[in-house]
């Protein structure tokens, strides 16, 4: 039994590294490996009890940027709600490793559990998905085909094939043996494959411009100084404006500001309305500016606008994925009453729409912040015409933390999954120019200020993983409720791998 925790609490630990900031892509599929040999031949009780060991071992290190600022209690909150999907993970391969052909139903139901956790409470938490540990590793060309969730599958087809593979040398089954090769085998195969041979149509190129202002301070207080912050960015698009005018610079296409960048309404406020059409008549192209707009019922919504050198603001992004307990409180009854750190989650509205804005002629997705984790809505602009994504972002609030990094990860893989540059602007860093192929050409440091400034591809051809959408997330998790029906109602099966 020590040995099954002790196995347990690693392989939570190897998924982990596998995510930035330390990239050990290739630790996430030999973490669940090892997490299905310490669940063989245990009860669905013992299961869940080792997964969500390993979940707790996952997620605890890989979240504590959500409490770096409001202390360690949502931080480990979030973290035992988020194991809870391992644990049921766990108790599910448990039941359905006594299937034959059980390494295709374990790992479907990794996916489906990935999928479940993705939805719900309060929206889903995406965070953790192993696709999204996978910016830097040999399968990412996968993501192409069969999206996030498909790139899971193929990490956790790894993993669990291994395991089959160990099994099956320890008692000697050369047939299962060779059929588990053949399993790790497929979607390493399959991804170099796509690798040599991207079959994408040429791309006509675009400058794009991202501002990374900075922000006065770190912490939750960031814009206590808002007027500095806004400052910040017009100051930073004029630099660049005297760049372009001195030869320096290529006059870019878009200029990109983040999320945040005036958390005074410009809609409302005269002079930061003047100081943005300022910053856009200098550089002499629209700005995607980061605002907040008051509404007159005291509620906000977190914007990004389209601001013009002469025509000042026109369409405009309302983030439509709002983060629980941060911009706006679940249950508010319950939670007032719970906790006196509830009272400061924000009063924002969603929007709707498909996301998609026309910037200097050019439809650009808009993904803010927290929304480039949810596949729904990134597939929903890329599928309304757009021809590059961008993520306007304030990481201001997480300090010095993992966060950035596994942001910057989660828009690389879209990059691949959409066939589509992205642009990541943040307020403080890290910012980023990304390629169609998830190369990223640009970085900035975090809390700098900086101007990246890079021609990017831009397509109108769809992948197909964008044609087919939720296809290969729904058949997947089909698979494993099949199997798991399977296994309740006729109790077949003998233990396998």
């Amino acid at each position: 039994m020590t040995a099954r925790i002790v196995g347990a609490a690693l392989a939570g630990g190897a998924l982990y590294v596998s995510f930035p900031p330390h990239s050990a892509w290739y630790l996430a599929p030999a973490g669940l490996a090892l997490f299905v040999l310490v669940l063989r031949g245990r009860s669905v009780r013992a299961g869940f009890g080792y997964g969500y060991l390993a979940g707790l071992a996952f997620f605890v290190p890989l979240l504590p940027w959500v409490g770096v600022y409001v202390g360690a209690l949502p931080w480990l909150a979030l973290a035992a709600i988020e194991a809870l999907s391992i644990g049921l993970f766990g108790a599910m391969a448990a039941a359905l490793h006594r299937l034959p052909f059980s390494v295709v139903w374990i790992t479907s139901a990794w996916v489906l559990f990935e999928g479940v956790r993705s939805r719900l409470p309060f929206g889903g938490f995406p965070w953790g998905r192993l696709a999204f540990g996978q910016a830097d590793g040999v399968l990412l060309p996968i993501a192409g085909v069969a999206g996030a969730p498909g790139l899971s599958f193929a990490v956790a087809l790894i993993g669990c094939g291994l395991a089959g593979l160990v099994t099956a040398l320890s008692g000697r089954h050369w047939t299962r043996m060779s059929a588990c090769v053949a399993l790790v085998a497929v979607p390493i195969l399959s991804a170099l494959v796509l690798w040599s041979d991207p079959a994408r149509e040429n791309a006509t190129t675009s400058t794009v411009a991202v501002v990374q202002g900075n922000v006065p301070r770190l912490g939750l207080d960031f814009n206590s100084q808002r007027r500095a912050v806004l400052d910040n960015h017009v100051a930073k698009t004029k630099e660049l404006a005297s760049g372009i005018d001195t030869g320096r610079l290529p006059r870019p296409e878009l200029v990109i500001w983040p999320e945040n960048a005036s958390d005074i309404d410009p809609l409302r406020n005269r002079d930061a309305a003047a100081s943005i059409t300022d910053a856009a008549r200098a550089v002499g192209v629209p700005i995607l500016v980061g605002t907040v707009l008051v509404r007159d019922d005291g509620t906000t919504l977190n914007s990004a606008i389209v601001w013009g050198p002469d025509s000042g603001p026109g369409e405009q992004h309302v983030k439509r994925k709002l983060v629980p307990f941060g911009e706006y409180l679940p249950l508010p009854n319950v939670m007032n009453a719970l906790s006196s750190y509830a009272a400061q989650a924000g009063k924002f509205v969603p929007g709707d729409g498909n996301g998609v804005v026309t910037l200097n002629g050019i439809p650009v997705a808009v993904a803010t912040c927290y929304e480039v984790a949810f596949d729904d809505l990134v597939r929903d602009s890329v599928r309304g015409g757009a021809q590059i994504i961008t993520v306007p972002t304030n990481n201001a609030t997480f300090g010095r933390t993992d966060m950035t990094y596994q942001q910057l990860a989660m828009s690389r893989v879209r990059a691949v999954e959409h066939g589509r540059p992205v642009v990541v602007a943040a307020t403080s860093g890290v910012s980023a120019i990304i390629e169609s192929d998830g190369a990223v050409l640009q970085q900035s440091g975090i809390f700098t200020d900086d101007v990246l400034v890079g021609d990017v591809g831009l397509r109108s051809d769809i992948t197909v993983a964008t044609r087919i959408g939720p296809a290969a997330e729904i058949v997947i998790s089909a698979l494993a409720l099949g199997a798991l029906l399977v296994r309740v109602v006729f109790r077949v099966g003998r233990s396998t791998y």
